[in-house]
């Protein structure tokens, strides 16, 4: 039986079926009108392209909630726009997801890393990384060492070949923390 959903249901991490897609509300606004009616302003994330919308919610509209399941994934590689992965009990299972698809999650992706694909109606539609991952500079210029303590950010390139700008004092070899949702590094690891 398919669990369905008024308008004042839309809060913040709702999973529901809009135009045969998935979205999660990402923030609603209860707007009351005149003689008792109300619209639900709702901005939700479309579980499959990633795009954020904007949109306004009668008392009249139903939506089915969206049944999301989450799977362990392995990254393979990325060929042509394209990431494969695979499942993690299943290593012959490929999974191949579009770069405009994975767009910025790509930037963190390493091979063999594992990361939860998101599965609709039994296909994996997405992956999810954690807000923060652990990723090691490849590539940092020297720093320059003078008498007062050090100020200043330079780029350095991660593991991923993802380009960040961090403090100074960063070097090659370091494990850095990088906040994923934002592409900013967050602190020195080791």
């Amino acid at each position: 039986m398919e669990n369905m959903l008024n308008h004042n249901e839309l809060k913040k991490g709702v999973k529901f079926i809009y135009q045969n897609n998935p979205y999660e509300v990402q923030d609603y606004n209860l707007n009351f009108q005149g003689r008792g009616s109300s619209v639900m302003q709702v901005k939700m994330k479309n579980l499959i392209t990633g795009n954020v919308i904007s949109k306004n919610f009668h008392p009249s509209d139903t939506f089915q909630e969206a049944e999301i399941e989450k799977q362990i994934l392995v990254f393979v590689y990325t060929n042509k726009g394209k990431y494969i992965f695979c499942d993690k009990e299943d290593k012959s299972k490929r999974i191949e997801l579009a770069q405009d698809i994975i767009g910025d999650k790509g930037n963190f992706l390493k091979q063999n890393q594992e990361i939860e694909g998101l599965l609709f109606k039994s296909k994996i539609i997405n992956i999810v990384l954690p807000i923060k991952l652990n990723l090691k500079v490849i590539e940092a210029p020297p720093s320059l060492k003078t008498g007062r303590a050090e100020a200043g950010t330079k780029q350095v390139t991660l593991e991923t070949n993802f380009v960040v700008n961090v403090p100074v004092f960063i070097e090659t070899g370091d494990i850095i923390e990088v906040n994923t949702e934002t592409g900013e590094y967050v602190r020195r690891v080791e």
